[in-house]
């Protein structure tokens, strides 16, 4: 007998409601283990971590034999965290403790997640439902040859759109990303249809504020753009001409460090006013900690040209959330609609929660999106549970668990094991939150997912100029673009935003940054591939079922992975092969035809049951 026999949390026979549960809600447990074992009780024994207590909830003897036992427990009124086993008592009192590895000794229990969030945050659905497209400002679209004189930092400007991007370090042996090629607010603007056509519904632009490296996560003043991206009047008729093709625009708040060059830390003196590093006098002195100033302070990593800033500090958050000029509050009324907060995991919970919640007063359908790249209902950090999402801090994260789980799958891994922690994350996420995830294939922190899935196994372990030299052979690039398709259907059709990394819908290769973040090939794309993804981007938009339907997986081993969207109107169903042989099938279908809506091909169905044959690295989508 399987243990899964006696209790499966994934099935309503055994728990219900399914996964997390709202404050003070009801929570159904029913164990079914062999008669034999001798047992007249069980009890449900749950471990509160927030609270720091122990709840007891008694399952009743349903029939009388010990092979059927049933009980609610009610979940605390407030949000937690809880990790339940079950204790078995035999009628000599002795027990028999069982977890998610069995019967074993109290000491050696391995517990379920029980998830208990605030309902009454409520999340906007148009984030989930729709398309995101990820911009790296700079090698998006450049329409004029910038000046950099007069910015801060040391810039250097590509007359070549189409050069490589730096990425040796400079004679001091540093790695300064201070080479730009032009890309501009403007530049987005005119690219707008362009990205209407894929379907995009949000617009996520890696930071636009001033900044002396080229990805900008080097924050130098909030409250201006980058110069060489443009102004702030850019950046309204950006939103404003957004919002008008049905599009929202999701900034990236760096938040826990500045950069060195700061006007705040002002390390190299381009700003007038004293900076931290110029004078402990400095308004902005308090906002950072230092051990021996001005040359010893907390950082980043410990990357020095990344001082951190205290979060706490009362002053820094009224400039960056709270006061009536806030950061959060001026860019949101010039048209933002998101904030990204990158590394998430650095800021404090009430920190984030005050973010939340200026953002909601706000624009009450705002949506605030976490750089996390675990599971993150159950996430440390820093020694500390994290409350991400049990309501009043962001409404989703970053899908990495999907990214690392689709590719690996794709690579030829086992689609049990994609299943398997999809559906952990489904039981553990407040269902607004895994409908909102940012699903991913790549980003700007990672490998572009064609050269992931084309270069030859080894290519990876070679050196910097290797890697920066390396261009996928016409096989591999064939091998990747099949690969890509695939992983691009599972992203198209799975609960939460599909997100594309700028380029990757028209096969830009590249290994890790910044050779991933090269210049967008206009002019020089895959026009085939740029037609998939279009295709997917439409079928999104059309179908409810894809943006809100429930999943419920047919068939997952191997390299075949098949699972149903559905709603009260439609569904659709997604056949899916990694594997290097056909898929053979025979599954349930209440029509007589069923249709692909990729290709059009159609197959017909009997007495209710539609063969399905998949050909190698492809997938289906019937509707």
């Amino acid at each position: 007998m399987s243990d899964r026999f006696i209790f499966d949390p994934r099935d309503e026979r055994y728990k219900t409601p399914f996964g997390a549960v709202k404050r003070g809600g009801d929570v159904t447990f029913t164990l079914r283990p062999l008669a034999g074992e001798g047992f007249v009780a069980c009890e449900l024994l749950a471990d509160c971590e927030f609270a720091g207590e122990q709840r007891l909830a008694p399952l009743r003897d349903e029939g009388g034999h010990g092979d059927l036992f049933s009980g609610v427990f009610t979940a605390p009124d407030t949000p937690e965290l809880i990790w339940y086993a079950f204790r078995f008592i035999r009628q000599d009192g002795s027990y028999a403790f069982f977890g998610r590895n069995g019967y074993c000794p109290q000491e050696h229990l391995q517990r379920w997640q029980l998830t208990v969030y605030d309902e009454t945050f409520v999340t906007p659905q148009w984030f989930g439902n729709g398309v995101t497209y990820q911009i790296f400002p700079d090698r998006f679209c450049r329409l004029d040859l910038p000046d950099p004189t007069g910015m801060v930092g040391e810039r250097a400007v590509h007359q070549d759109w189409r050069d490589q991007p730096v990425y040796r370090p400079n004679e001091r042996g540093q790695i300064t990303n201070s080479d730009f090629f032009g890309g501009s607010l403007q530049g987005i603007i005119s690219k707008l249809d362009y990205l209407a056509e894929l379907s995009v519904t949000t617009l996520y632009l890696c930071p636009i504020f001033e900044a002396d490296s080229n990805h900008r996560y080097n924050t130098a003043d909030y409250l201006s753009i980058d110069p060489m991206l443009g102004t702030e009047d850019d950046f309204i008729t950006l939103c404003r001409a957004a919002h008008e093709r049905g599009m929202r625009v999701m900034l990236d708040g760096v938040f826990n460090h500045t950069g060195s060059n700061s006007r705040y830390f002002n390390a190299l003196g381009h700003y007038p006013q004293l900076g931290a590093a110029q004078s402990q006098n400095s308004i902005f002195y308090p906002w950072y900690s230092f051990h021996r100033w001005p040359d010893e302070y907390d950082a980043w990593w410990g990357v020095q040209t990344l001082p951190a800033v205290n979060e706490n500090n009362e002053d820094y958050r009224r400039f960056i959330i709270s006061g009536e000029n806030s950061v959060i509050r001026h860019w949101m009324r010039c048209g933002a609609d998101a904030w990204r907060l990158d590394v998430a995991d650095e800021l404090p919970d009430d920190f984030i929660a005050e973010i939340r919640a200026v953002m909601t007063e706000e624009k009450p359908d705002s949506f605030l999106l976490g750089e996390v790249w675990e599971d993150g209902s159950n996430k440390i950090s820093y020694s500390r549970r994290r409350r991400y999402l049990l309501g009043g801090e962001t409404n989703g994260l970053m899908n990495y668990p999907f990214r690392s789980a689709a590719l690996s799958w794709v690579a030829g891994g086992d689609a049990a094991d994609f299943r398997d922690a999809m559906e952990t994350l489904r039981e553990n996420y407040p269902p607004a939150a895994f409908y909102s995830a940012l699903n991913i294939l790549g980003t700007h922190d990672t490998v572009r997912v064609l050269t992931l899935l084309g270069a030859s196994r080894g290519a990876e372990t070679g050196t910097k100029d290797q890697r920066a030299a390396y261009r996928l052979s016409p096989a591999e690039r064939i091998r990747g673009s099949m690969r890509l398709r695939l992983a691009a259907l599972l992203l198209y059709a799975f609960p939460g935003s599909p997100t594309i990394y700028y380029g990757d819908e028209v096969g830009m290769e590249g290994f890790e940054d910044p050779l991933n973040r090269g210049t967008f090939p206009w002019g020089s794309e895959d026009g085939a591939l740029l037609k998939y993804f279009r295709r997917l981007g439409a079928l999104r938009k059309e179908r409810s079922s894809l943006q809100r339907g429930g999943i419920t997986y047919l068939y997952a081993q191997g390299g075949g992975l098949v699972f149903r969207r559905e709603t009260a109107e439609e569904q659709t169903l997604i056949a899916l092969n990694a594997g290097d042989e056909p898929l053979e099938l025979m599954l349930p279908w209440p029509t007589t035809i069923a249709a692909d809506a990729l290709t059009g091909q159609q197959f017909f169905v009997r007495d209710e049951m539609l063969h399905l044959s998949v050909p190698p690295v492809s997938g289906l989508m019937l509707i």
